[in-house]
């Protein structure tokens, strides 16, 4: 790789003196348009505003009830699927391409297999009522969520935290986590809201267009003061961390603490200079070796990285309805999209291999009860359409990007998270950080794939908050 210098010398022909004196130049313009840049005063919060989305016009008064819910299924909706399942038709893969094509069809065939003659869904059902389920009506939406509150003992401290999922996962990413949080660990304790996103699982699709995060927010907001909560945690990743962040920016009064497994950032000054110096004078620009190894050589391990996993996302945020269509009607066509993210978003190695990965870290029961969900209700189209309602417009003009964090925040950035935000680009959006954890191991998929880890790290960001 060519140094700075050379860099310099290929493209204007410096002489040393010149050279240094440009490099100079560039640092110190550089370190104070940086200063301005964080020296500015934050704006404090975002408007709540207000929203309705429910089907027709808003009526005069809403049903706040809150009342329990079970999850159901039947025989009739177990042999519609196997029905379907026996009409599916599949293309063969190109000889060794693992999963570089996408989901492989001679692995999917064996899940498939497995999904029709030894997944239980009337078993896994019986999981997901474990916890206690509860729907509220909220803006015009059944808003769904399950709210599980620790064993009482003696000399423990209850604090309320809020989980937020993302796509294409629900609130059942959260059941391995749920145990740990619930469970004293030092005389602390969590009592857990989880929620499903509208428009996901079994809380009811938006009628109408316009909701995004920012609505998300709010809501999610109102769901926690109905359940008698003025103060609060959050934790998010995926869709999750922008909602939380999103709540966090807009009732920082509440939120005692925001904790994130994928760190959202907007692009600055900041961030460019960071990329261009970091190869070279990583200390200058506020990078760890960590960060060097997880970012550099940039393009390769992240832009084109990217690239090459964000073509869902460019249909989902264009036209969500049309590829929907498929999905819906399919259910062997929509394991194939949702698991292929279970695979390259855990390990990006594990695109190839010709079984994707998928159960080093999962099992196919855990895998299919979340496709499950997704297929039973129907919820894979909207869940698509948030895509688009957030992605509409220019991301970076929207009213949250100019909004810093100044709730306490805890960082955990997982190694094979898609994208690696160091906590040199991290405090530009998130002013109030209390900890920054590099994990040893995980991905996009941390409360699923790593509880353990992604627990012990938000006990010990709210122990620093709590100061105990």
């Amino acid at each position: 790789m060519e140094s700075l210098y050379e860099i310099l010398d290929h493209f204007f022909g410096l002489d040393p003196v010149h050279r240094q004196l440009l490099v100079g130049s560039a640092l110190a313009v550089g370190g104070i348009l940086a200063y301005l840049l964080l020296r500015r005063k934050p704006v404090k919060s975002i408007p709540v505003g207000e929203g309705w989305w429910g089907a027709g016009e808003k009526p005069q008064s809403e049903d706040e009830s809150i009342r329990p819910f079970t999850v159901e299924t039947s025989d009739k909706e177990i042999e519609d699927l196997h029905g379907r399942i026996d009409g599916s038709r599949y293309t063969d893969p190109l000889e060794g391409s693992a999963f570089q094509y996408g989901f492989n069809s001679t692995y999917l065939k064996k899940v498939v297999s497995y999904w029709k003659n030894e997944f239980d869904w009337k078993k896994q059902v019986a999981v997901l009522n474990k916890y206690p389920h509860y729907k509220t009506k909220i803006e015009g939406l059944d808003v769904h969520f399950i709210h599980v509150r620790p064993t009482s003992r003696p000399n423990q401290r209850v604090l309320p935290i809020m989980l937020v999922h993302g796509w294409p996962g629900s609130f059942y990413e959260f059941y391995k986590i749920l145990p740990i949080l619930t469970e004293n660990q030092g005389g602390l304790v969590f009592e857990v809201i989880c929620p499903s996103i509208p428009g996901y699982g079994f809380s009811e699709a938006p009628h109408k267009q316009g909701f995004n995060s920012l609505a998300a927010a709010r809501i999610f907001h109102t769901l926690m003061e109905r359940l008698g909560f003025s103060q609060y945690y959050l934790q998010g990743g995926d869709w999750g961390a922008l909602i939380t962040t999103n709540m966090a920016q807009m009732k920082p009064q509440n939120v005692k603490g925001l904790h994130v497994n994928m760190i959202i950032t907007n692009r600055n000054f900041k961030t460019l200079l960071t990329i261009i110096l970091g190869p070279y004078l990583p200390s200058l620009v506020g990078l760890t070796q960590e960060d060097v190894r997880r970012l550099f050589p940039f393009f390769e391990k992240n832009v084109w990285e990217m690239l090459r996993e964000s073509g869902y996302m460019h249909i989902q945020a264009t036209k969500p309805d049309t590829a929907g269509c498929g999905l819906n009607d399919s259910p062997v066509g929509l394991a194939a999209y949702i698991l292929e993210k279970f695979s390259t978003w855990t390990h990006t190695k594990y695109k190839d291999l010709d079984d994707g990965g998928l159960e080093r870290k999962y099992t196919l029961d855990d895998l299919l009860t979340n496709v499950m969900i997704y297929w039973t209700t129907r919820s894979i189209v909207p869940s698509m359409r948030f895509y688009k309602e957030n992605l509409k417009g220019d991301f970076d003009k929207r009213v949250d990007a100019s909004v810093a964090v100044l709730v306490p925040s805890g960082l955990a950035a997982f190694p094979e998270e898609l994208i690696h935000c160091p906590k040199a680009w991290a405090v530009t959006k998130y002013h109030n950080i209390y900890s920054y954890t590099s994990m040893p191991r995980g991905g996009h998929f941390a409360a699923f794939e790593e509880p353990q880890l992604l627990a012990d790290d938000i006990f010990q960001f709210v122990r620093k908050v709590e100061k105990c």
